[in-house]
């Protein structure tokens, strides 16, 4: 049994506050009896989230930061060559400011699928002129193939949202520059913008491209489930959400996985994965019962 929690501890000072208001019983159950495993240290000025890196190790890749295939791997899923280089492009909302840039979650979007359409068939011309080829996957996932992408390392949207990211990003070729400037340009007065604005959505009023790479060989997916609950909530702030999304966790997922006493258990937060896994323990260690809020202090670390 194989378990990933994305998001599992914040950064902010107020979701710092959640979580030491945070009681999940069950994780102090489980870290009584497990130990850690492994973990990835990074920070979270990293291209790749740590829940990103655990869960393309979990797939027998090699990690380097900003270069995990995605989109090669959504390529494969959707009978595309996986061996071309491949990148996906995602439209978005994006916050920009003198200094710094962000992106509102394109999940809050809730783009449709004809909208989505409608601007993917504007981006194709444009990149389908300079060499590109595009594929339609979903309406927040966009895939390109090019040779630029082949080594080409990108900033993970999830490294974006609800962030004013101030650091400089990974320098683009030209050509990639000049058409994600030429996709703004082509946003502004798309008619399915003009028709968002009336109804008082956000537009999208660009593209992000991320996921580059070719693919690399993936074990079963299945047996690496990831539960996304904590996302949503932790990306928009929404801290009271949140906590209530890692009690039901912990009662649903963490209960059998403590029961079972067998498995594996990866932890995310913004800056490292921890990996927990059940261990021997000295007789002295089954004396000492669960102790309350090891958990949270576990989960400042992340």
């Amino acid at each position: 049994m194989h378990l990933l929690i994305p998001f599992a501890a914040p950064l902010s000072e107020a979701g710092r506050q959640a979580l030491q208001s945070l009681r999940l019983p069950h994780l102090d159950a489980l870290l009584s009896r497990w130990r850690e495993a492994a973990r990835d240290e990074a920070d979270e000025d990293s291209l790749s989230p740590p829940h990103e890196r655990a869960l393309a190790r979990a797939l027998g890749w090699e990690v380097q930061d900003g270069l995990i295939p995605w989109a090669a791997h959504d390529a494969a899923a959707a009978g595309l060559p996986p061996q071309r280089p491949w990148g996906r492009l995602t439209p978005v909302h994006l916050l920009l400011g003198s200094d710094h840039i962000g992106l509102t979650d394109p999940s809050l979007l809730n783009l449709g699928e004809d909208e989505s359409r409608h601007l993917f068939e504007a981006v194709g011309e444009l990149f389908v002129s300079e060499g590109f080829e595009l594929h339609w996957h979903g309406p927040l996932n966009w895939l390109v193939t090019h040779p630029l992408l082949e080594q080409l390392p990108t900033v993970a949207p999830d490294r974006l949202i609800g962030h004013a990211l101030h650091r400089d990003l990974p320098e683009q070729p030209r050509l990639l520059r000049r058409l994600l400037n030429e996709v703004q340009m082509m946003f502004f007065s798309h008619p399915v913008n003009e028709a968002r604005e009336a109804r008082g959505e956000l537009p999208v009023n660009g593209a992000w491209l991320s996921g580059c790479g070719a693919a690399q060989p993936a074990r079963d997916e299945a047996s690496v489930p990831v539960d996304e609950r904590l996302r949503t909530p932790a990306l928009n702030e929404d801290w009271d959400t949140w906590r209530e999304a890692w009690t039901a966790l912990d009662a649903e997922r963490i209960a059998p996985l403590a029961q079972a006493g067998e498995g594996t258990l990866v932890l995310c937060g913004e800056r490292s994965a921890l990996t927990l896994q059940p261990q021997p323990r000295r007789w002295w260690q089954l004396l000492g019962g669960t102790r309350n809020g090891r958990a949270a202090t576990l989960l400042e670390t992340l």
